[in-house]
């Protein structure tokens, strides 16, 4: 098992769960975070303190899309170790569907 960020993070990206992270598993998108399902050690630390719900065990039906997405995205995006400003805005995504297609950004966050 291992933890993945869902659709949620999307727009929200409150970065809350990067500093509670023992392992710096955690890597940045422009408008998300991803875990990197090889580097998470399964503490499950960093699920309560996502204000989003956005981080949930891989073994949850219905997440192999976002399995795949963290493990993509975490190979090509900086790693982030410290937490930044979330999104201005970012609380009134918080909740919308589909932000997937609406909204998902391939760009590289800054990282740290």
């Amino acid at each position: 098992m291992t933890y993945i960020v869902i659709e949620n993070c999307i727009k929200c990206k409150y970065m809350d769960c990067i500093e509670v992270c023992p392992v710096d598993c955690f890597y940045e998108g422009e408008n998300m975070l991803v875990i990197h399902p090889e580097e998470c050690i399964d503490c499950g630390v960093c699920e309560p303190e996502c204000p989003a719900e956005a981080i949930k065990p891989d073994t949850e039906p219905g997440l192999e899309k976002w399995l795949e997405i963290n493990t993509e995205y975490a190979e090509i995006w900086p790693n982030i170790i410290a937490m930044g400003q979330p999104p201005a805005g970012g609380k009134k995504f918080d909740g919308e569907e589909n932000k997937f297609e609406k909204y998902f950004s391939k760009e590289p966050g800054e990282g740290s």
